[in-house]
C-alpha cells in the first residue's frame, strides 16, 4: 500500500507515538507485508524469529519491538507493539469509508456493463466494459474488475483478511488495507468469497474460471486460465501459476506455490508447494500415480495379515 504522498520518518513516528532510529527526514513511501515490500515501505516484525528476515528485506523502514542495529540505508521505528501500530497506520492512511448508496457515486462502471438489482458496489470501485454482475453481489471498496467479467449472485469481493494475533484477552484483528483485482474474461460462480490483501492485492488473472462456493484468502495470486471447481478453499499468500486445474473440495494452506499446468484432484490437501506439469492427489497431496499405488498397497494389508496368521 503506497501513501498518497511521501512522508518523513518523523511524521510516521508522530502518528504512532514511537521512537525512531535514522534521519528524521528519511522518506517513507508506503507500508506492506514482508512478502510484498518494496524500497520505501514500512514492514512490521514482532517476533525474534523473523527479525533478520525483516531487517534484510526490501523494506527500508522496520517497525520493530527491539532496539537493534539499524542496517545501512534503512531506518527503524521502535514500538512496544508493532502489530497495534501497523494497524494504527493502516487506519490512518486507508480509513473505513461509510457507504451512502447501494452503488457508490465514486464507482466507475464501463460501457455495456449490466448490474443486476440488489448488488452493492463500494467506494472507488472500477468495473470495466461488457461485464455482467448478477443480483446480490457485494463488491467492497477499491476493488478493480476488468472487461468481460461475469460474477454470479451472492459472491463477495474484498472482505477482510483472516489474520489475527492471539492475545491473552482474545484475538486482535490485523486491519485490511489492500484490495481485490480481477482481470479480463474471468468468471466467478455463485457465493464465492475473495478476501482483499492486507496491504497489497488479491489477484485473479485473465481468463480464469471459478465455480460456486470457492474461498480465496488474502494476497493470493491466481494465474491466467486456471479452472477451480466448487468448494475449494485457498488460504492467504498462495501463488497459483497459469493454467492450473483444481477440482472440488481441495484445501490449500498458506504460503505455497502451485506450478503451471498442475492438476489437483478432488478432496486433496495441499500443505507444501507443488511442481508444474504434474497431477496430484491425496492428503498430503502427492504425485497422482504414486498416491494410487499407496492406496492399492494399503488395500492389500488385510490379506497380508491373514496370510501371516496362517503361517504362525
Amino acid at each position: 500500500m503506497k501513501f498518497p504522498q511521501a512522508h518523513t520518518l518523523q511524521q510516521i513516528a508522530t502518528i504512532i507515538s514511537s521512537e525512531f532510529v535514522g534521519d528524521p527526514g528519511f522518506q517513507v513511501l508506503g507500508m506492506n507485508e514482508i512478502h510484498v515490500v518494496t524500497p520505501g515501505d514500512i514492514v512490521f516484525v514482532d517476533h525474534p524469529k523473523y527479525y533478520d528476515k525483516a531487517l534484510q528485506s526490501a523494506a527500508t523502514v522496520i517497525l520493530i519491538n527491539k532496539n537493534v542495529d539499524c542496517p545501512k540505508g534503512k531506518a527503524l521505528l521502535i514500538s512496544d507493539d508493532p502489530f497495534r501500530d501497523f494497524n494504527t497506520l493502516t487506519a490512518y492512511f486507508k480509513p473505513f469509508e461509510k457507504a451512502n448508496a447501494l452503488i457508490s457515486d465514486t464507482a466507475k462502471i464501463g460501457n455495456n456493463t449490466i448490474i443486476q438489482p440488489g448488488t452493492f458496489i463500494g467506494n472507488n470501485v472500477i468495473i470495466g466494459d461488457n461485464c455482467l454482475i448478477h443480483a446480490n453481489v457485494s463488491i467492497y471498496d477499491h476493488t478493480i474488475i476488468g472487461n468481460n467479467v461475469t460474477i454470479h449472485s451472492g459472491t463477495v469481493l474484498g472482505s477482510d483478511a483472516f489474520y489475527y494475533k492471539n492475545r491473552p484477552e482474545g484475538f486482535d484483528k490485523l486491519i485490511s488495507g489492500g484490495r481485490v483485482v480481477v482481470e479480463d474474461y474471468v468468471d466467478l460462480g455463485a457465493s464465492c468469497t475473495i478476501d482483499r490483501g492486507v496491504t497489497g492485492e488479491t489477484t485473479i488473472k485473465e481468463g480464469t474460471k471459478i465455480d460456486n462456493q470457492v474461498h480465496i484468502g488474502h494476497d493470493t495470486v491466481i494465474g491466467k486460465k486456471c479452472l477451480i471447481a466448487s468448494q475449494v478453499g485457498i488460504a492467504g499468500c498462495v501463488v497459483i501459476e497459469n493454467e492450473v486445474t483444481i477440482w472440488g473440495q481441495v484445501g490449500i494452506t498458506s504460503d505455497v506455490t502451485i506450478g503451471t499446468k498442475a492438476v489437483i484432484s478432488a478432496q486433496s490437501g495441499v500443505s507444501k508447494s507443488l511442481a508444474a506439469n504434474k497431477s496430484y492427489f491425496g492428503t498430503p497431496a502427492d504425485d497422482f500415480r504414486k498416491k494410487y499405488k499407496e492406496i492399492a498397497a494399503i488395500r492389500q494389508i488385510p490379506d497380508l495379515i491373514e496370510k501371516m496368521k496362517k503361517n504362525t
